[in-house]
């Protein structure tokens, strides 16, 4: 560790948070809105200072050298536990690359207008908030975490407080939607892991006294050179198990994107969770589904990757198809956008699937995206429902002419998620596409998902019709416009999503390097696999 340890700061700074809501009295419920406000801007703060200095040209994935910001310290070290294990070592290491930094720009932004949307929480204040920092660690730490062992500690951390925010101050159903998810989290948690442990058994480290000691480090994982030839998920293994260790990390994964049909926890999560919540999961959680595949499941399954990668495709496809049809279908505006999540989500499982430079960071890109454009819906259904106390898209009509500003901002929102030219949803699109096409083995699929866009721009269009145009229904005559703490949560996302729409070279140069290095490594690396396993046989 050398320098300000910007990661630890940006992590644990919301543990800070909690411990100060904490101390605070219950009844001063306006501190406590503040200091959870002052913890997470300064996370902002933090993350700017971090992307201001982040050197665009280094390559990062598999060298420790290339990350940036790393902190690696030893965390835990038990000697001569077990003669079949010998000395267990388990490191607190973080850094990021240009796959990771685009993620902690967008948890802190989220993090903190998510904090502003919750201001009108009315009951458990104290321990709302409390929860909240504490996820914002989680899913902070899950995202800067290089060590196997801490990114499943603070993957884990994410689970209790989302289950506690949805079953306390969710909607009617809160209770069944809590568990839910709680159970098909848990699921997936599972088979990450019996990998993880799998992978720590096949993995040697090199100490400076020369000796071997297996290690969590992931990118020791990522280089076969590493792996002992014993080792049950080693390459050298003729009776390795790396093919069933994919599939199980890869639900682990699939649950949380979530791909199809391990989705229908999110409909529930996203309808019966308050909006702040929403925000949170839709704009950050779901993301690290598909970080968690480019982080490890590529990078250190390269030849399973290669083979899998048309099925990836296929399920991609399936999400935002299927996603689409069912957003159209539904009569709850949360739904709706529930339901559109899925979809976008797709277009994310696409591009990972071409194996291609623009597909990949149309991928990463449209995570970056689809966490801001899908905030700004979810807080603009919160404004309505807030206001009406009802979410039905056909009990409305007419708004734009009563809320002006609130319909502009929507009208942002609206024509972003369905990929209009000049908003940042179009550009992570465009390159999804064109890396999908570019590969003659899911050029197909890439054809028909391709009816995302059109089922998209159908719903979205015909519910704006439905909410905002046509006659004011006489109940929401005196519905008030967005108030200055709404317009204060909503204004940053329009203009993020306008500004890299218009220009999104700082965000794609930000990914460009450890994208290419990415898509160098599956390419490359499923040879070197391949060869260590012909040499066996």
């Amino acid at each position: 560790m050398s320098g300000i340890p910007y990661l630890t700061l940006v992590t644990f700074l919301p543990i800070l948070g909690m411990i100060i809501v904490l101390l605070i009295k219950s009844e001063k419920i306006q501190l406590i809105r503040i200091t959870a406000a002052i913890v997470t801007f300064l996370q902002i703060v933090i993350a700017a200072l971090m992307w201001s200095k982040f050197n665009f040209s280094a390559a990062g994935i598999n060298d420790q050298s290339s990350f940036q910001f790393v902190e690696k310290v030893r965390w835990i070290e038990i000697k001569n536990l077990a003669d079949w294990i010998g000395t267990v070592k388990i490191d607190y290491f973080l850094g990021v690359d240009g796959l990771s930094m685009p993620m902690v720009l967008l948890t802190a932004l989220i993090s903190f207008l998510g904090v502003l949307a919750s201001w009108n929480i009315s009951k458990g204040i104290k321990g709302y908030f409390a929860l909240y920092l504490l996820l914002d660690t989680g899913m902070m730490g899950s995202f800067v975490a290089l060590d196997f062992f801490l990114f499943y500690v603070f993957w884990e951390l994410m689970l209790l407080p989302m289950y506690f925010l949805i079953g306390i101050w969710g909607g009617p159903r809160k209770e069944y939607a809590a568990i839910k998810f709680f159970i098909y989290t848990l699921f997936g948690s599972v088979f990450m892991l019996l990998v993880m442990l799998g992978l720590y058994f096949s993995t040697y480290e090199i100490l400076p006294d020369g000796s071997k000691v297996y290690t969590f480090n992931m990118l020791q994982m990522m280089n076969p050179v590493n792996y002992s030839k014993e080792g049950l998920l080693s390459p050298f293994n003729p009776n390795n198990l790396r093919f069933i260790a994919y599939i199980f990390l890869f639900i682990g994964f699939a649950i949380k994107v979530p791909m199809f049909p391990f989705h229908t926890w999110l409909p529930d999560a996203h309808v019966e969770a308050p909006t702040p919540i929403s925000v949170i999961l839709a704009g950050i959680l779901l993301k690290l589904g598909t970080y968690g595949m480019m982080r490890i499941s590529f990078p250190i399954f390269p030849e399973i990757t290669n083979q899998l990668a048309y099925w990836i495709a296929v399920f991609g496809m399936i999400n935002i198809v299927y996603g689409a049809l069912c957003a159209m279908a539904q009569k709850d505006f949360k739904s709706l956008i529930a339901y559109s999540s899925i979809s976008h989500m797709g277009y994310v499982l696409l591009g990972m699937a071409s194996l291609t430079t623009q597909g990949m960071m149309g991928a990463l890109f449209q995570m970056f995206n689809h966490g801001t454009i899908t905030a700004m819906l979810f807080m603009i259904v919160g404004v309505i429902y807030d206001r009406a106390h009802t979410r039905g898209v056909n009990d409305f009509g007419g708004l734009a002419l009563q809320m002006p500003v609130y319909t502009g901002i929507t009208t942002v929102a609206f024509f972003a998620s369905l990929g209009l030219p000049g908003l940042s949803g179009f550009i992570s699109e465009a390159f999804v596409f064109l890396g999908a096409f570019s590969n003659e083995t899911i050029r197909i699929l890439a054809i028909i998902s391709t009816l995302g866009i059109l089922l998209t721009a159908a719903y979205m269009l015909w519910t704006m019709q439905r909410i905002y145009f046509g006659k004011l229904n006489p109940r929401w005559e005196n519905l008030p416009d967005v108030n200055k703490l709404e317009l204060a949560a909503l204004s940053p996302l329009a203009v993020v999503v306008i500004l890299f729409g218009i220009y999104p070279s700082p965000m794609l140069n930000l990914m460009n390097t450890s994208v290419n290095k990415l898509v160098e490594i599956v390419v490359n690396g499923q040879v070197t696999f391949s060869n260590l396993s012909a040499l066996i046989k």
